[in-house]
């Protein structure tokens, strides 16, 4: 057992099991041991690899999204511009770069970043220090301001309860001690006080609910309600994910057992995209496939361009990203894509069939 296991071990043992909400909350967030706290877990040497990585073409994409809003808006100087969980750093250059022929945007820009990763802060800082980045712990931390804010899987990682369905009604499942002193999973003796949250279900079906990424969800809607602005949610997930279970673990880019080696494994559960909707409380627009979107902002179009001036090699690998981008077996149709907004602006380009006027020039 791991050392923060461990720590968790002896929680459960001096107040009884806990849920898994509070489980993934100290496996990924303890202040000292948890997984997004020390570990640089993206790309080949981490546990998994996102969009940014994969290729350039989508945080060109995103930037041009972004500073179309920001044109819709008005042209707000000072807008916060605001990552929630920026990795490496890798999207919100791609971003920028792409988006410095904006005339007026990059002078408006006020740019914060929302990590707990110290390692992965250095990263965000050598790639995007041009800037004069602000980071936070927390998202109630950025300034008021409108807002144009970008989360790409982020909510996945915030902690869910899970709940199972028993002849006697909702049961929700907790983290106890096996007689070993080890980690197990068992389910709470009596019904949940959270059964008028979750829908009617037959005996035998699993639910999930995510109070983490339903209050963040609120938290934003209220921001752009008051200061104006958008945001662009990207995740694995579907348009109502809360009726199964689909909390898994992954260490090293293979799967893993959840309660296995606690701080040293991620762990994400889908997105429930209409449950966020729900709790901003503001105009919603979506959710719609990361590859729909992706081919409305210009990918097909964008990766021709790069590939006028590519060697054969290069073109290939080209290629082959925008197909692990797009392509419906790939993250195409599990990623899902979510934009909020003030209602105030026109409807943003990416969930219509009406391409953005503002699109990206060839760089």
């Amino acid at each position: 057992m791991t050392e923060l296991g461990g720590l968790i071990a002896r929680r459960i043992a001096l107040t009884g099991p806990i849920s898994l909400a509070d489980f993934m909350a100290e496996a990924l967030g303890h202040p000292r041991l948890g997984y997004y706290r020390r570990a640089v877990p993206v790309g080949a040497a981490g546990d998994f690899t996102t969009a940014p990585e994969i290729s350039q073409m989508f945080g060109e994409l995103i930037g041009a999204w972004l500073a179309e809003r920001w044109l819709a808006m008005g042209r707000p100087s000072p807008v916060r511009l605001v990552e929630l969980g920026p990795g490496r750093g890798t999207l919100m250059a791609d971003a920028l770069r792409a988006t410095r022929g904006v005339p007026g945007f990059h002078a408006a820009i006020d740019l914060h970043l929302v990590d707990t990763n110290a390692p992965m802060r250095e990263a965000q800082r050598a790639a995007l220090h041009a800037y004069n980045p602000t980071w936070h712990e927390r998202f109630d931390e950025v300034p008021a301001g409108p807002l144009l804010l970008v989360a790409n899987e982020f909510f996945d990682a915030l902690p869910v309860r899970q709940f199972h369905r028993t002849a006697k009604g909702w049961r929700e499942r907790m983290v106890g001690l096996d007689e070993q002193g080890g980690l197990r999973l068992a389910l709470a003796p009596g019904t949940t006080p959270f059964a008028s949250l979750l829908a009617e279900a037959d005996e035998g079906a699993e639910a999930e609910l995510s109070e983490a990424g339903r209050a963040l969800a609120g938290a934003i809607g209220t921001r752009i309600a008051r200061d104006g602005g958008w945001a662009l949610i990207i995740d694995y997930g579907l348009e109502s994910a809360g009726r199964a279970a689909s909390l898994q673990a992954v260490r090293r880019h293979q799967g893993a057992g959840i309660l296995d080696r606690p701080g040293e494994t991620d762990l994400s559960a889908h997105v429930d995209f209409a449950a966020l909707a729900a709790a901003a409380g503001v105009p919603a627009f979506g959710p719609v496939g990361q590859g729909e979107f992706l081919r409305r902002l210009g990918l097909l179009e964008r990766a021709q361009a790069l590939k006028r001036n590519a060697k054969a090699a290069q073109a290939d690998a080209i290629d082959a990203a925008s197909a692990r981008l797009i392509a419906p077996e790939q993250m195409g149709t599990l990623f899902r894509v979510l934009a909020l907004g003030d209602g105030k602006s026109a409807p943003p380009a990416g969930f219509t069939d009406i391409p953005s006027d503002e699109a990206l020039s060839d760089q």
